[in-house]
């Protein structure tokens, strides 16, 4: 038996690598990305009514095809559940997932898929009515709590109820917004997701008023977008985007100013932006390759506050997610 399961995992790993193989020569030959989202996560991956998609995780892949095409809506968007996510990447169905997915040591080294780079640190909490009058994880001793089926969250609960001596029932359900609807119907007395799901889903609720965080984080969950193995340009291309978005904000380039900046005699800007040195042609781009990203996306700090921060109806705070040099831990090795 033990064989035969080996034998199934180095077959799935074999085909996701023939997939992976040339994917900027294949999205080039077809005309667009294929960018795995979300069923539709407020502030990450969300269609609006003209099926228009908006969101910090979609931004990744508006930054790929700006990079690539410099045309930022080169892009065919496939929702997938988070059962289904990482199937799709593997069978070549997707070229790459942003989508709100947690970098763990089994995705990673176990089913033929490479983490890139953290876009956004999270980590998960839960949500309760406020008429229950619970203050603290631990007085959910007993409770059902909602989740999504197929995430890290299942484990990270049984993790923390095991170790903290708590009884618990767990109730799953293959979507979000179903386990949204499950507990907003009463189904289980706690809401259990990444923090930032469970703040843009409660905006969302007939009464949002009704709920509240609780204050325990209870696990890490550092998100990006993943592709499969066997293409290291392809993987290339997909971390240093998120890092030029990083270092962009660094050295203080803008939608507004790139233009002017290209006028700038600061190296480690000018190696950004393709004025000096050939990094963008090593990663089988353009020179210019980040202009392209800055002028359509943005760079980081502008893609967060349009869709989570400030800007946004969402309003989370940056955080930890603020730049290393303003008291956050996100950090973009150099362009050099």
């Amino acid at each position: 038996m033990k064989t035969a399961l080996f034998a199934l995992a180095g077959t799935i790993m074999l085909g996701s690598a023939a997939f992976a193989q040339d994917t900027l020569q294949k999205a080039k030959d077809r005309g667009h990305i294929l960018c795995g989202t979300s069923t539709g996560i407020a502030g990450f991956s969300q269609a609006d009514s003209q099926g228009n998609w908006a969101g910090f995780d979609v931004d990744i892949c508006r930054a790929l095809a700006a990079a690539i095409f410099n045309d930022a809506d080169k892009i065919r968007f496939i929702p997938l559940t988070s059962k289904d996510r990482l199937t799709a990447l593997q069978s070549g169905e997707i070229d790459v997932l942003p989508r709100t997915t947690t970098w763990t040591l089994s995705r990673d080294a176990g089913q033929g898929l490479n983490f890139t780079a953290v876009n956004y640190y999270d980590g998960q909490g839960f949500q309760v009515r406020k008429g229950a009058n619970i203050k603290s994880v631990r007085e959910l001793d007993g409770a059902s709590i909602c989740t999504v089926q197929g995430t890290t969250n299942e484990l990270n609960l049984a993790d923390y109820f095991r170790t903290n001596g708590l009884k618990y029932q767990v109730v799953t359900y293959q979507g979000i917004d179903d386990t949204v609807k499950a507990y907003e119907g009463g189904r289980c007395d706690a809401l259990s997701t990444d923090m930032s799901q469970l703040v843009s889903y409660r905006l969302k609720m007939a009464n949002p008023d009704d709920h509240m965080l609780l204050p325990e984080v209870i696990s890490k969950e550092p998100l990006g977008p993943y592709v499969r193995q066997g293409d290291d340009q392809w993987f290339d291309i997909v971390r240093w985007t998120v890092f030029a978005l990083l270092n962009a904000e660094e050295f203080g380039v803008t939608q507004s100013n790139v233009g002017e900046m290209l006028k700038s005699d600061n190296p480690e800007v000018r190696r950004l932006l393709g004025l000096e040195g050939k990094y963008g042609e090593g990663l089988g781009l353009t020179a210019d390759w980040v202009v392209r990203i800055v002028r359509h996306v943005g760079n980081y700090g502008e893609s967060f506050e349009r869709n989570l921060g400030s800007k946004s109806k969402i309003g989370l705070p940056r955080g930890i997610n603020s730049l290393w040099s303003k008291g956050g831990i996100q950090f973009a090795p150099p362009i050099r």
